[in-house]
């Protein structure tokens, strides 16, 4: 079942993405030769004006074949013809189109898992709890820490098990006023750092949760960049790093972690950490798209914007060499994450 309800994520979030360059590329003139969901061969086949929409029989991929987006050609409603902010609109939608599905999932998990979360400190443990006695008080908002701002209590989460030292300098709002604190420490207990205050609940409402989904969009999506930054830093490996291998196991995981031996699949519960994991899955993805590299729409974008400056297009044989050695990178860099899960699971 993992495997299954891997296909539909990963198949829902690629045709939302390419679903995001075919209606822009419409709405700019641009022909469109096919729109395929799927790969493979087609077991289904449909023409419909300009464009051939088509079913394929593998159920994970697909694709938005547009007149002239890799070569050159004739054609008035070619993707080449047209100016460079309408190809820019172009490669960006479908990132955008993974950014709103995310936050859309967002909501609704919000929405379903009320009440909301907050950053705000509703009590402690005790009155001798480590983080009051060194600064923190009730009601404080948290702004930051140690220079991150904090939007949800994910970023809180996200800093506190990153620690090395279990002392932190944050910015609160105390009384409306922004104030900093230096070394708020927590107590560790057998090598964990104890966290010992609470937060404020928030009651959901139209205006609370898309507000809360807003922020941890923001966060997820910042998520995949920090990475990045660390694993530039040596902070992690390419081993800690998963692909659809891994992301199959996550949610199998999932799946254990919501079944009873007696009761069975408890599916509300199921249902919800699969709408977090997904919008999780395609915030980042559509943000690794946007990463400057050669094959990825970030990549596609760089060459717009020489394209801009310089006022003539790179030549297309060159730029299209350059995103072929970027493709077979990815591809070389996907297969060694795999075979990375593969051992992991063994």
């Amino acid at each position: 079942m993992k495997i299954l309800i891997a296909l539909i994520i990963f198949e829902l979030i690629i045709v939302i993405h390419e679903f995001g360059h075919f209606m822009v590329a419409k709405l700019c003139g641009v022909k469109v030769n096919e729109f395929a969901v799927g790969m493979g061969p087609a077991i289904f086949k449909k023409q419909k004006g300009e464009t051939l929409y088509s079913w394929r029989v593998f159920p994970f991929g697909g694709y938005c074949a547009m007149e002239g987006e890799d070569s050159e050609s004739d054609d008035d409603h070619s993707f080449n013809k047209k100016s460079v902010p309408k190809r820019m609109a172009i490669v960006l939608a479908g990132i955008v189109m993974n950014l709103l599905l995310g936050f859309i999932l967002l909501v609704i998990y919000v929405a379903v898992t009320a009440p909301i979360t907050s950053t705000t400190v509703s009590k402690f443990e005790s009155e001798n709890a480590k983080s009051h006695v060194t600064g923190l008080e009730v009601g404080d908002e948290i702004l930051s820490i140690n220079g991150m701002s904090i939007f949800t209590d994910m970023d809180l989460s996200y800093q506190f098990q990153n620690d090395e030292d279990s002392v932190f300098d944050m910015v609160v709002r105390r009384n409306g006023e922004k104030i900093e604190l230096k070394d708020v420490a927590f107590d560790v207990n057998d090598g964990r750092m104890h966290i010992d205050f609470f937060v404020k609940p928030i009651e959901a409402n139209f205006f609370t949760v898309t507000e809360y989904a807003f922020k941890n969009t923001v966060t997820d999506g910042r998520l995949i960049y920090i990475t990045l930054f660390d694993m530039i830093r040596g902070k992690y490996s390419i081993r800690d790093l998963s692909g659809p291998v891994g992301i199959v196991n996550v949610i199998g995981d999932v799946i254990e972690s919501e079944t009873d031996e007696e009761k069975g699949i408890d599916w509300g519960a199921l249902m919800e950490q699969l709408l977090s994991l997904a919008a999780f899955i395609t915030i980042n993805i559509g943000l690794f798209n946007l990463l400057p590299l050669p094959a990825l729409d970030g990549g596609r974008l760089i060459f717009l914007i020489i394209e801009a400056i310089r006022r003539k297009p790179v030549p297309p044989e060159k730029e299209g060499m350059v995103h072929f050695i970027g493709m077979a990178a990815l591809l070389l860099l996907m297969a060694v994450i795999t075979v990375s899960d593969i051992i992991k699971l063994v």
